[in-house]
C-alpha cells in the first residue's frame, strides 16, 4: 500500500461499472487506492450485490452507490448520494467510465439486419452514458477533474463486434466533444484502448477468441489476456496530475498491436 506519496494522494475517484476482479475497472480501483485515492464504486440491479462483494476485496473496502445510467433519477441524484458517503463538502477529482453493453442481437454477423432497438441500447449504455455520467458528476468537480473511459480501438472494423464497435467509435468521438466543452472548466477527458482481456464484457462477445489469436501473433510487446494491470495503471496515470495538459486523447495499452501491420 502506497502511503503519503502516491500519484493520487488525497483524490476522490468514482469507478463506475465494477463487476468482477477480472475487470480493468477493478484493477484501476485497486491501483488508485494504492496510490492514495479514496474510491467509490457503482453498479446496479443484479450486478450491485456483486459490486458490493468486490468492494471488500480492494485494499480498503470501498463505498458502493447504485447507478443505472439508463435511469434518469439515478443520474439526477448521483451527486447528492455521493455526498452521503463522502461528506457534504465532498469533491470528486476523477471518474472512471467502465460501462458498456450491447444485446447479443447487436453483435456477430448480420450488421445491417440489426433492429434499431438493439443498436439503440448499445449506444445509450456504451456511448451516451459517458456524457450523462460526466454531467451527473459535474456538481462535485473542483477546479480540475479527470474523466477516463475505456474503449476497444474503433478506427477499424472487427469481426463479431458488430454494433458495439460502432458504439465504441461514437464513444471515442464523444470523449473529444466532452474534452472540447469541459476543458475551460479544468476537466480532462481521455480514453484507454486496451487489448483483448478475458473480462465479462469480452466473454459476452461471440467468437472473441479471434481477438486473442490475433494479438498473440502480432503485438510487439506480447500480450496477456488475463493481465488487467497495465490498463489499470494507464487509467490511474490519466486520473493523476501527471497529465495536466492532455485531453481528448486515446492511450493504447495493447502491446503495440495498433501500431503494426501483418
Amino acid at each position: 500500500m502506497t502511503t503519503g506519496n502516491g500519484i493520487l494522494e488525497g483524490k476522490t475517484i468514482l469507478v463506475a461499472g465494477v463487476l468482477t476482479e477480472a475487470s480493468i475497472a477493478f484493477s484501476a480501483a485497486k491501483i488508485a487506492q494504492e496510490q492514495g485515492a479514496t474510491v467509490v464504486l457503482s453498479n446496479f440491479g443484479r450486478a450491485l450485490s456483486l459490486c458490493q462483494r468486490i468492494a471488500k476485496r480492494l485494499p480498503q473496502e470501498a463505498a458502493v452507490v447504485e447507478l443505472d445510467v439508463t435511469n434518469t433519477e439515478h443520474l439526477a441524484t448521483l451527486a447528492d448520494r455521493l455526498r452521503e458517503h463522502l461528506g457534504a463538502d465532498a469533491r470528486l477529482d476523477g471518474v472512471v467510465h467502465s460501462i458498456g453493453f450491447a444485446p447479443q442481437e447487436a453483435m456477430g454477423d448480420g450488421f445491417t439486419e440489426v433492429a434499431w432497438e438493439h443498436a439503440a441500447t448499445a449506444f445509450q449504455v456504451s456511448t451516451w452514458s459517458l456524457a450523462s455520467l460526466t454531467q451527473a458528476c459535474r456538481p462535485l468537480f473542483g477546479d480540475t477533474a479527470a474523466v477516463v473511459g475505456l474503449t476497444f480501438d474503433a478506427t477499424v472494423a472487427w469481426p463479431v463486434y458488430g454494433w458495439m464497435g460502432a458504439a465504441k467509435a461514437a464513444l471515442e468521438s464523444t470523449s473529444r466533444y466532452l474534452a472540447r466543452e469541459l476543458g475551460p472548466e479544468g476537466v480532462r477527458v481521455n480514453l484507454v484502448a486496451a487489448g483483448p482481456l478475458r473480462t465479462m464484457a469480452m466473454k459476452s462477445i461471440p467468437g472473441s477468441n479471434q481477438f486473442e489469436e490475433a494479438w498473440e501473433g502480432r503485438a510487439p510487446l506480447g500480450w496477456s489476456v488475463t493481465d488487467t494491470e497495465p490498463a489499470g495503471k494507464a487509467v490511474a496515470a490519466l486520473l493523476s496530475d501527471w497529465f495536466p495538459a492532455t485531453t481528448g486523447e486515446i492511450v493504447h495499452v495493447d502491446g503495440g498491436f495498433h501500431a503494426v501491420g501483418v
